[in-house]
């Protein structure tokens, strides 16, 4: 038995800055999936997640009797597959801001859910909230406070423009340019991150006043002016916009940034010919990259692993 496959994700711009109602683009990466399986396979990771999965079971049977979340689940059903060995089957790496845990979060409600919001009905601004809402808690079991972000792109396999916190939808972006030298790029940092202690070190930050200043006068500011360029079609302004966030990132978000990452992050600014940002949540995974030229990029991080994800 094998269940539909979910999709890994790129939050291509809004990392942080959604927690304060900064506007965000999410699509969907189909490099990498996962889908929840039942056979004879006892390889120590399907044993690894199987085991995850029943404490996961044991978070959805709390949350089903919350009245804070309007979700039920198939608790039984799920518990009797679990027991049959069930476990999600996954290539999205762990620990690398592509929405492992998403993946499997949309896999466990499109299968056990019940009175599920579907993917085919007309899924008004509501009805994306409340899923979200739902993801949120479910994920929450993984890394502490989820916005439900990344299970939402996975369930919808749609890219999802967030304009606020109660305002999101799904998005049209342009379409790629198959031939063009302009390219969104995944660099490996290969060093697995960790969400919870980049979120907590945030989070401090948040208690100091310069810090939400700066947030609110250039993160968020140079964040949305992306987004906007990026849906627009305007690469000019977009790399404009993308290189004053990666100034901004390396001088205010340097704990996210893995050490050996800070002077080829700053050789990319200098030299325009490449601006690198956080993918995710940082502290490690993968690094994502913004440039008009994708041979001079490859040739300026000689040495490093990069996966182009999108092509202007």
């Amino acid at each position: 038995m094998k269940g539909p496959l979910f999709y890994s994700k790129i939050l291509l711009f809004g990392e942080y800055g959604i927690i304060k109602d900064s506007k965000g683009l999410s699509i969907p990466y189909n490099f990498y999936n996962g889908a929840l399986k039942t056979d004879d396979h006892t390889s120590p990771a399907a044993v690894d997640s199987n085991a995850k999965l029943k404490k996961f079971a044991d978070h959805l049977s709390v949350l089903s009797q919350s009245d804070d979340v309007s979700v039920h689940f198939d608790i039984d059903r799920l518990t009797q597959d679990l027991e049959k060995g069930m476990y999600f089957d996954s290539s999205i790496p762990q620990g690398y801001g592509v929405g492992s845990s998403g993946a499997l979060v949309a896999a466990i409600y499109d299968k056990y859910a019940t009175e599920k919001i579907t993917v085919l009905e007309n899924l008004t601004r509501e009805k994306l909230l409340k899923l979200k809402t739902i993801f949120g808690a479910m994920e929450s079991f993984f890394h502490g406070k989820s916005s439900g972000l990344d299970p939402l792109n996975s369930y919808l396999s749609l890219p999802i423009l967030i304009n606020s916190k109660d305002n999101i939808e799904p998005a049209g972006i342009p379409s790629q340019e198959q031939q063009g030298k302009g390219a969104v790029f995944l660099l490996d940092s290969g060093i697995v991150g960790e969400t919870a202690p980049m979120v907590n070190i945030f989070m401090e930050n948040m208690k100091q006043e310069g810090f939400r200043n700066m947030l609110k006068d250039q993160f968020v500011k140079h964040t949305d002016a992306c987004v906007d360029d990026f849906l627009k079609g305007d690469v000019k302004s977009l790399f404009g916009n993308v290189k004053q966030l990666s100034k901004v990132v390396l001088s205010n978000f340097k704990p996210m940034i893995p050490k050996a990452f800070h002077s080829l992050w700053k050789h990319g600014i200098e030299s325009n010919d490449y601006y690198l940002k956080l993918c995710g949540s940082g502290g490690g995974g993968y690094i994502l990259g913004f440039t008009q030229d994708i041979d001079k990029a490859k040739k300026a991080l000689d040495g490093y692993k990069l996966e182009v994800v999108y092509n202007f």
